[in-house]
Parts: structure tokens; C-alpha cells; sequence
């Protein structure tokens, strides 16, 4: 009972803070070095993930919107792609070390997927709404790069 009402409140924040407008709005409304509006090329560093993220990063020079979104595209899918490859790994090992028990944290990876694939389109969506939504622990990471 006390885990569905926490799932609720971090849902509800979540919401809120998406209706907010997050936390920024884009500086620059011209177009990029790319030739695109900030808002597309945002976009695309997100839906292109890891790929987009280098070629905007390598491409972008002045638009800090695109080359922020582009940075953090490249953080989280770094960050995804870790845990998606090692959570195998430790289902693997705690299946092994509870004599089988432990294999039904296997569920947890479509739910981490999910997870993921929310939070991408959010950040898409934000993207295009010209509005930064910095991620909290990935977004500072990415800030240092732009």
C-alpha cells in the first residue's frame, strides 16, 4: 500500500513539473548552425539518441538549447544503456545466490524500459516546446559540456 502511494506522488510530481514548463525556456528562438530552428534540432538530439546527441554536439557551435539537449541526449543514453546491459547481469546473480527467487526481478526491466522510454518523449516534447528540462543528475553533467 505505502509503494502505490509513493508511486502516485512521484507520478503527480512528475506531472507538475511537466506542466510548469520545466525549468528553462530556450535563450535563442533563431535558427542553428545546423540550418534548422533550435527547437527541431533539440528534438532530433533527443529522438536520434547517442548518434544525434555527437552530431549536434559536433555540428552545434553557438546555440547553447541545442548543444545542452544534445549533451544530455548523450548522458541518458549512456546512462540507459549501462543499466539496461548490467541489470541482466545482477537479475543473473541474485537469481543464482536466492536459488531462483531473485529471477523475479526480471520483471523490473520492462518496467525500467518504460520508464526510459517516457522520460525520452518528455524530454522530445520539451524539446520541442523550446523549454530545457534539466535532468537531475544527468542535466548537470550535461550543462558542463555546453
Amino acid at each position: 500500500m505505502q509503494r502505490n502511494q509513493l508511486f502516485k506522488i512521484i507520478a503527480l510530481e512528475l506531472i507538475k513539473e511537466i506542466m510548469k514548463g520545466g525549468e528553462k525556456m530556450a535563450e535563442e528562438t533563431k535558427k542553428s548552425g545546423t540550418g534548422l530552428d533550435p527547437n527541431v534540432a533539440a528534438l532530433l538530439a533527443y529522438l536520434l539518441g547517442v548518434i544525434g546527441g555527437i552530431v549536434f554536439i559536433l555540428i552545434e557551435k553557438d546555440n547553447k538549447f541545442v548543444r545542452f539537449a544534445a549533451a544530455q541526449s548523450i548522458a541518458l543514453s549512456i546512462v540507459m544503456f549501462v543499466i539496461m546491459f548490467a541489470m541482466p547481469f545482477v537479475i543473473g546473480v541474485v537469481a543464482v545466490a536466492t536459488g531462483g527467487i531473485g529471477a523475479l526481478l526480471g520483471l523490473l526491466m520492462p518496467i525500467l524500459w518504460l520508464g526510459f522510454l517516457i522520460l525520452w518523449i518528455i524530454l522530445m516534447v520539451k524539446a520541442y516546446q523550446n523549454q530545457e528540462w534539466e535532468l537531475p543528475v544527468i542535466g548537470k553533467i550535461a550543462r558542463k559540456y555546453v
